[in-house]
């Protein structure tokens, strides 16, 4: 792997925004792993996928269509859990019939982060090329 992409200080914002409180060790762990995770797609972004078929599924153990090629096997996977394929979600109203607090669109909960906004200007541009 080249340089380190990730620092300590882009660790300490990204926790930050996620109100997570890391010890040092943990953020330096964080920034390892981080780097080794990014170098690894270093390395897979090096290997030659020019006649490498898409795929939709990396394996055959959820149900596949074998009389077809490629990933249109994938096209009706199913799992055994879920017979009946999707399951359907709960109607609306039905979600919101017993909020405590709503305005017939959307549940109505109490702010429970009173933080100061960080300014997003002094955020690092780190980033750009990822």
């Amino acid at each position: 792997m080249s340089e380190s992409k990730i620092t300590e200080q882009d660790v300490r914002y990204v926790a930050e925004l996620a109100n997570l409180d890391l010890r040092e060790d943990e953020r330096t762990a964080m920034v390892r792993d981080l780097n080794s995770i990014l170098g690894y797609i270093e390395r897979l972004n090096e290997l030659n996928t020019d006649n490498v078929q898409p795929m939709a599924q990396v394996s055959d153990r959820y149900g596949v269509d074998e009389s077809k090629e490629g990933s249109a096997r994938f096209a009706y996977a199913s799992r055994e859990d879920v017979r009946e394929g999707l399951r359907s979600s709960l109607p609306h109203g039905e979600a919101l019939k017993n909020a405590p607090d709503a305005d017939g669109t959307f549940f109505r909960v109490p702010k429970v982060i009173e933080k100061e906004q960080l300014a997003l200007s002094t955020w690092p541009l780190a980033f750009d090329g990822l």
